[in-house]
């Protein structure tokens, strides 16, 4: 039976969440990687990440406070200061490049004085900033269903 149109766009926009499973290295390429898991715990997310970002995710993660504020700390405390709340971290689009690569999007919400404001992103400063502050991750289900990959094969995400 063919699902309706109002289904499948409905299905493709459903919001499914995310947690950073693991930070590495991409053994193939060389790239830093943070693996996210959906909370189901059968798809890894990969999204390649520069390193200076990636250190700052495993900082965060692993509660080591450097001796001055990296730019993620320095923004969660001008939002702190400023009673902003970084409500949630949506990784909402994937294009794809001509060389077979992509580059994923995020947008960040904020809640202040009663109202959201969403801002576009790099998906490693975003999700820099949600272990930060705790906010949930999430993605659309379109992004995982073109990225992701099972946690129930052999040959998932290797990171080193």
């Amino acid at each position: 039976m063919l699902e309706s149109p109002a289904t499948l766009v409905r299905e493709a926009f459903a919001l499914i969440s995310l947690r950073v499973d693991k930070i590495g290295l991409d053994p193939e390429h060389g790239q830093a990687i943070v693996l996210l898991k959906d909370d189901d715990g059968n798809r890894y997310l990969p999204i390649s990440v520069g390193p200076f970002e990636a250190n700052a995710i495993a900082m965060a993660i692993e509660d080591v406070k450097p001796p001055r504020p990296l730019t993620h700390d320095l923004l969660r405390t001008v939002l702190d200061n400023l009673e902003v709340k970084v409500t949630r971290i949506l990784i909402d689009d994937l294009k794809e490049t001509g060389d077979g690569t992509g580059t994923f999007y995020a947008q960040i919400t904020l809640e202040t004085g009663g109202r959201q404001i969403e801002i576009d992103s790099r998906p490693s400063d975003a999700i820099a900033l949600a272990v930060r502050t705790g906010a949930p991750i999430f993605a659309l289900e379109k992004v995982l269903t073109a990225a992701a990959v099972s946690a129930d094969t052999d040959e998932g995400p290797q990171v080193h």
